[in-house]
């Protein structure tokens, strides 16, 4: 039965194919992709498309049903990131492509966007995508983590990713530099004043109190002696920094290869990229004279945040068993119970 079903989903996958782009290529689904097109309620046509289709092609619709398939063809979180991840590798890079339309006017960009990228968009969407089984469930995600408690609202918006990213997410990922790097690592202070940020760039009066952070990173040149210990699904933090002060300017998510290999996906110029990491390391100190002479932003090294064992669990203990919990600006919540792993 097995023969005839990846016989039957071949022909087909080449027969759509061939339809669709004049080419004699064909698509095989083989047993695990058969087994999660099934538990996913899909039929093998429909399947051997999305498979071969990036993400970022895809439509709302389609999505939702590869969702489901993500989840029964790679159970494994860790893996299911790395897989996502891979799958919109090409995707092309645009900066502030995100708002509160149409919830709030102060920036009316949509609150998704699958077709672009920056390297904030592409980390929410792969984790959202992760955790989710179908669109509904994943657009809560993204919603919940975008923003503070799940509020929606530029005032909520997790601006900062040190201050507010990495802060308001710990229930997916946790700081490990110092784990990882022990007396290696180096602290840099830095002030928050959101406040200062929602005037100037939304023209938003708020009461913020001004903040003062501690952080921890690894420089660069110790970074690589860490890599081994880094995991699929974590989250990684670019830390830079001008005139003696340092910040988080860039994000991407650890993907390692079987070989052990460890690479960045990250979303920048001019589309999402896979690279190892030893390959951004040499890259980022060769590049510190030349960036100095320009009076630009130096690479100091990274943070590294380790992706949690069950979020999903550790979601239900804030939210509650209907997780995630969405808050809009009028009023209410929006509720998608979700059954990711």
């Amino acid at each position: 039965m097995l023969r005839h079903r990846l016989a039957a989903a071949t022909l087909a996958a080449g027969i759509l194919l061939g339809s669709t782009a004049c080419s004699t290529k064909t698509t095989s689904l083989f047993g695990p992709d058969l087994q999660a097109a099934d538990a996913a309620g899909l039929d093998y046509v429909t399947t051997a498309a999305l498979v071969e289709k990036p993400l970022y092609e895809m439509n709302e619709a389609e999505i939702d049903a590869y969702l489901g398939f993500a989840q029964a063809r790679y159970p494994d979180l860790r893996e299911r990131i790395a897989h996502l991840a891979h799958k919109n590798i090409g995707q092309p890079y645009e900066i502030y492509l995100l708002g509160e339309a149409p919830f709030e006017f102060y920036d009316p960009q949509p609150l998704y966007c699958l077709d672009r990228s920056d390297c904030v968009v592409f980390s929410e969407h792969t984790y959202a995508f992760a955790l989710s089984h179908d669109w509904p469930t994943f657009f809560a995600m993204l919603q919940r983590i975008r923003y503070k408690d799940g509020q929606i609202g530029v005032a909520t918006r997790n601006h900062y990713t040190e201050a507010d990213w990495d802060r308001n997410n710990t229930w997916l990922v946790r700081d490990i530099s110092r784990e990882l790097a022990g007396d290696g690592t180096e602290t840099f202070s830095q002030k928050v004043d959101r406040s200062k940020f929602l005037l100037k760039r939304y023209k938003l009066e708020s009461d913020i109190p001004v903040e003062t952070l501690e952080e921890d990173y690894i420089p660069m040149e110790k970074v690589l002696a860490t890599a081994d210990r880094l995991q699929s699904g974590d989250f990684v933090n670019f830390v830079r920094g001008k005139n003696g002060g340092k910040w988080v300017g860039h994000v991407g998510i650890v993907a390692v290869d079987e070989d052990g290999t460890v690479n960045v996906i990250h979303s920048t110029p001019p589309a999402v990229r896979k690279e190892p990491l030893s390959l951004i390391v040499e890259r980022s100190i060769a590049s510190v004279p030349e960036r100095e002479a320009e009076d630009k932003a130096v690479p100091y090294g990274f943070k590294f945040l380790r992706l949690e064992s069950d979020p999903i669990a550790n979601l239900r203990e804030i939210d509650g068993e209907d997780a995630p919990r969405v808050y809009v600006p009028a009023g209410g919540a929006i509720a998608v119970p979700a059954t990711g792993k």
